[in-house]
């Protein structure tokens, strides 16, 4: 799986010595690099081979065969040029092997869901010195595109988000989802059991949470140096909404993969104005350092007393035998075989039967919008859903924010 590094997406190659520019002009991570069009790489004057070389690395990034990047920029070959060399001059001249020579050359093979078209940035003439408001409006633009193409989503999903209200001053009434209650072992081991309804907020708003890492940006030191001090979880969410991704062991290769799947549509998150954090229930820093930023780029924080892993669980930890919960579960051995599709490294450090999920909260103390329950090991939140709930959340606030406002702030 690729990494979320900007210094390993641009190598050794022409982009390198762009990473300044790149800063300061707002492209400072690897999913809002990649979705530059080709006015933003005029604004801020990048040569054809620069140009070049950004669409055949993301081309790679999306099929994890980030370690060709060099060699193919350095060919001075567009990517279609590169597409169209036979198998043979890909092996020959690019030292390429067999299994990937058939991903790259699959178009449609990828190991992250691509960003929707619909959230392409359409042609724009700037009128000003290009500067961070670019990436401003760049966002602005895809907001826009998202929330014309989420009219055709899912009805239930609709009518279930139609009716957010805040209720007894703080709780949305919310979404809990899970995967399915397969039998395992020809009927023998049932699955454990999860709960119905949503986790009130006044279950983790007094979390103590401790931030392991910032959000990734170009050249930034990789873990915060000094200690910062325990807070209140809701200190998290008080101005914006907030994603958080319950992570039941860093080093395990179907955790980095769900991971790596919703980071990837971090510009989205952004439009939407929406945080994005994971949360882990131990504090080993080598682990931490293995997976931030390559599988993860925002924030990491620290849940000591695996509250928000508690929630999940109605208030007790949900937790599964290695036996029973993934050697005799034919969904999570579908899971384990899906995230090592995606080639991602794995490592057994930590404690792995504790089952994680994923919130998504409200800004202030208007509560759980959605939370998912990782029922069977490996289990993800369906990226699309938790983008539709995100959006939806969205529009609420801007409805609100509008009929709150006078006549005369309408005019």
């Amino acid at each position: 799986m690729a990494s979320f590094s900007i210094e390993d997406f641009v190598g050794d190659g022409v982009l390198k010595e762009l990473i300044p520019k790149l800063l300061e002009e707002g492209w400072d991570d690897v999913p809002t690099l990649k979705i530059m069009n080709p006015e933003d790489m005029d604004a801020i004057n990048m040569t054809q081979h620069q140009k070049d070389a950004l669409e055949i690395r993301t081309y790679l990034h999306d099929r994890a065969l980030m370690q060709y990047g060099d060699k193919l920029e350095a060919s001075r070959k567009s990517l279609p040029e590169l597409l169209n060399l036979s198998t043979a001059d890909l092996s020959s001249q690019f030292g390429m092997r067999r299994g990937h020579i058939a991903s790259f050359t699959d178009r449609n093979n990828k190991c992250t869901d691509p960003l929707p078209k619909s959230y392409g940035l359409p042609a724009r003439k700037l009128t000003v010195t290009p500067s961070r408001s670019n990436t401003i409006y760049k966002m602005q633009t895809i907001r826009k595109s998202f929330c014309r193409s989420s009219t055709n989503n899912d009805r239930s999903l609709e009518e279930s988000l139609a009716d957010f209200k805040i209720k007894d001053g703080y709780i949305f009434k919310g979404i809990v989802a899970a995967g399915p209650a397969e039998p395992r072992a020809c009927g023998c081991i049932q699955p454990p059991p999860v709960v119905d309804n949503v986790a009130p907020y006044s279950a983790i708003e007094n979390i103590s949470v401790q931030r392991l890492t910032p959000e990734y940006k170009i050249g930034m030191e990789r873990l915060v140096k000094t200690k910062t001090p325990p807070m209140k979880a809701s200190e998290l969410w008080r101005d914006k909404p907030a994603v958080l991704l319950c992570i039941r062991r860093p080093g395990c290769i179907m955790c980095r993969a769900e991971a790596h799947q919703l980071y990837a549509k971090k510009p989205i998150f952004d439009a939407l104005g929406i945080q994005m954090f994971a949360v882990l229930h131990e504090h080993i820093e080598s682990e931490i350092k293995d997976f931030w930023p390559r599988y993860w780029g925002g924030v990491v924080v620290f849940d000591r007393t695996m509250g928000f892993f508690k929630a999940l669980g109605g208030g007790k930890l949900l937790k599964d035998k290695f036996l029973s919960g993934f050697v005799f579960n034919p969904r999570a051995i579908a899971n384990y075989k899906r995230a090592k599709s995606m080639g991602i490294e794995q490592n057994f450090k930590g404690e792995g039967e504790i089952k994680g999920g994923l919130f998504i909260v409200g800004p202030g103390g208007t509560g759980i919008a959605y939370q998912f329950i990782e029922r069977n090991f490996g289990d993800w939140a369906p990226v699309a859903e938790v983008v539709e709930i995100c959006a939806r959340l969205k529009n609420q606030q801007q409805d609100e924010g509008d009929s709150s406002r006078s006549p005369q702030e309408h005019k």
